[in-house]
């Protein structure tokens, strides 16, 4: 039966309770907050930089959101689970690495190597799984163990050599523009936060992911197999690294083992930023697909401004990370409002 509750003044009357609105809903929610944030930093820097708004700066600034969105979709679909996955930036790495093994020495085609890096990389995220899985410990710590594991395998059969000798049409990829601004990288992580989107919303393995990670036991007694479901979400996170490693390939032309600092360290704070800002919460079953692009634009405009200003990089990595500290905390308030609502 529809709520009802009494309004008005002498005159009563009896209505449904009402619900807010589509309208309502997209006002107050984390990514119209954060489109707002996006262009008031753009109006900011477009006014105290003449050339930030130029064709090469917005197309250099589309490439790099494209990549940080792919490395914050591969830490989300971990963090979905209520889990973290340290070795993202490893994996990617790794992956990367294989791939320009796969082009420069094997002399496999581009057409065949994407494919196989990709499924290494989802091949290492496998391992993930399936140890934290079996072993019961939590994913930071598999993860933390993992990262200095891969990355050190990796610089032992490289010998920490570059392989810079790729096919032209890596690079030609990479400096790909459709129209004249829109990066095909960007273009990229665009179809797959689509793709993620679809996953999460109309199918029942995302709804599986969603359900186990909100609430593992209740799934579990629902029939979901959590742990396969978790294995899968970190299988999924070491496809998306591989996939963002390869981006950064197709940037450079050559696939570097230092793409991602030392053991892939550069990519972790992009890695956490992009979700959380977006609405991801680190207590799972939650996901904001399009709020982690939104972060990524978001962290990626900001961190850009600054740097044409000439602020210094050591001050620009402390505002990321009280940024990241600020996420968190909103976070947390955001996760205790949605429990005292019973909607979690």
């Amino acid at each position: 039966m529809t709520d009802l509750k009494l309004i008005g003044g002498e005159d009563t009357a009896f209505l449904p309770d009402a619900r807010p609105s589509l309208a309502q809903r997209l006002l107050f929610s984390n990514e119209f907050g954060l489109l707002l944030l996006i262009g008031l930093a753009i109006a900011i820097f477009s006014v105290s930089l003449p050339s930030f708004t130029s064709t090469f700066s917005l197309f250099t600034m589309g490439r790099q959101i494209g990549i940080d969105t792919m490395i914050g979709l591969a830490m989300m679909t971990v963090i979905v689970t209520g889990g973290l996955d340290l070795s993202v930036g490893a994996i990617g790495v790794c992956s990367a690495m294989f791939f320009g093994w796969m082009l420069q020495s094997a002399g496999l085609p581009v057409a065949l190597a994407i494919p196989l890096a990709i499924a290494f990389g989802a091949g290492l995220g496998f391992i993930n799984g399936v140890t934290i899985v079996r072993t019961g410990v939590h994913s930071f710590i598999i993860t933390l163990a993992s990262m200095s594991i891969f990355f050190g395998v990796m610089i032992f059969l490289s010998k920490a050599e570059a392989f810079n000798s790729l096919p032209p049409a890596v690079l030609g990829f990479g400096k790909l523009r459709i129209g004249t601004l829109v990066s095909s990288l960007l273009a990229l992580s665009l179809a797959t936060s689509v793709a993620l989107s679809i996953l999460y919303r109309f199918t029942s393995g995302g709804r599986r992911m969603l359900a186990a990670g909100a609430n593992p036991r209740a799934a579990e007694i629902s029939g979901v197999r959590t742990g396969r479901v978790f294995i899968a979400c970190h299988m999924l996170a070491g496809g998306l690294a591989a996939l963002a490693g390869l981006m950064v390939t197709a940037r450079t032309g050559a696939a570097v083992p230092a793409m991602a600092g030392h053991l892939g360290q550069d990519w972790l704070l992009p890695a956490f930023l992009a979700p959380v800002l977006g609405g991801t919460l680190l207590s799972g079953g939650r996901v904001a697909v399009f709020g982690t692009l939104l972060g990524a634009a978001l962290v990626n405009i900001i961190t850009s401004g600054l740097l044409q200003m000439r602020v210094g990089e050591f001050w620009i990595q402390a505002f990321l990370g009280m940024l990241l500290l600020a996420a968190v905390l909103a976070d947390r308030a955001r996760h205790t409002l949605l429990r005292r609502k019973g909607m979690i």
